[in-house]
């Protein structure tokens, strides 16, 4: 069992296999080229697995596959078939902006894949064109009804900004709710990477939104996931993810891994310890030091509510967010 300094249990791993995306979102990567790390700098499905298995052994039981955009890399149901037939009991999922999904998903369900979360920051074509930078959202759309239809879970991920996307809030809200999917309404992150004139939205703000067509009950948290949960008056939950306040790390189970191997204890901390070389020479006892090592050194909470305003300079388009 992995336990951090403040008696966490961390088994909670997000695996990036790439930092690459064919999308350019305005909070996340807006003026970054078309371009990727060489392929010989990333760590092979065979590496990844080769560390994944040293931190299934040590007690992690949920991995999530993130990028960038994990399916740009060829062959992931492949990788993930590799983590199922290893332990088919780890609660295996994947974050991806769907736009390659609907050719994928029944081999990523095949593979051993149990539920994916997909952002849907807007039902507007046109607005999905200003906030990715290119026509996406047919494919969007498309690659999340073939996801239901093959039997994936699917959670809705969207960041609503002012001026942008914010009377879409509860038209998204629906579009989850009558399709069983859970939605997740979440905070912008700041990071020195986004447009700088984006302004998110307060979980206070979200709510009135909400509250101008539903009556909801507070849930709190549930278990260690970052949502704080509401239901509503016919028991459809929707949660909102608030990283500015304090109480938003209090149960952090989770640490992130890159395709070139920087192990990460936070995603708002740029320390970080790399299991590359380790891996490559098939060192497996040090690559287990290494997990510990940053398991240990975990800080108690994220740098987001610091006096001075400290941005991340940690892409998360590196660690899947």
């Amino acid at each position: 069992m992995l336990i951090d300094s403040y008696d966490r249990v961390v088994d909670y791993l997000r695996v990036s296999v790439t930092e690459r995306c064919n999308f350019r979102c305005q909070y996340c990567m807006p003026e970054k080229p078309f371009s990727w790390v060489p392929k010989e700098n990333l760590l092979s499905f065979e590496e990844l697995f080769e560390f994944i298995r040293v931190a299934i052994d040590e007690g992690v039981k949920k991995i999530r596959i993130t990028g960038g955009e994990p399916l740009l890399r060829e062959d992931l149901d492949t990788f993930i078939k590799m983590i199922y037939d290893y332990n088919p009991e780890i609660d295996l999922a994947m974050t991806t902006n769907a736009y390659l999904l609907k050719g994928a998903a029944k081999k990523l369900k095949d593979a051993g894949l149990k539920r994916i979360n997909v952002s849907i920051d807007t039902l507007k074509p046109d607005i999905a064109r200003k906030i990715a930078q290119k026509d996406v959202l047919e494919n969007v759309l498309e690659g999340v009804e073939e996801a239901l239809k093959v039997g994936l879970k699917v959670k809705v991920n969207m960041v609503p900004m002012k001026g942008l996307n914010e009377d879409e809030i509860l038209d998204v809200l629906e579009y989850c709710k009558a399709r069983g999917m859970t939605v997740r309404f979440i905070e912008y992150m700041e990071n020195v990477h986004a447009m700088v004139d984006i302004r998110g939205m307060e979980s206070d703000e979200l709510l009135a939104h909400i509250g101008s067509r539903y009556t909801y009950e507070d849930e709190g948290f549930d278990g260690h996931s970052p949502s704080h949960y509401y239901r509503l008056e016919d028991g459809y939950r929707f949660g909102i993810i608030e990283p500015h306040k304090d109480d938003f790390c209090k149960q952090c189970n989770r640490i992130r891994l890159t395709a070139e191997g920087q192990l990460i204890p936070c995603l708002y901390f740029d320390e970080a310890m790399s299991i590359k070389d380790a891996i490559k020479r098939g060192d497996i006892k040090a690559a287990a030091q290494v997990l510990k090592e940053v398991v240990r050194t975990k800080p108690e909470k994220n740098r987001w509510s610091d006096p001075d305003g400290e941005q991340s300079k940690r892409a998360f388009y590196e660690t899947g967010g």
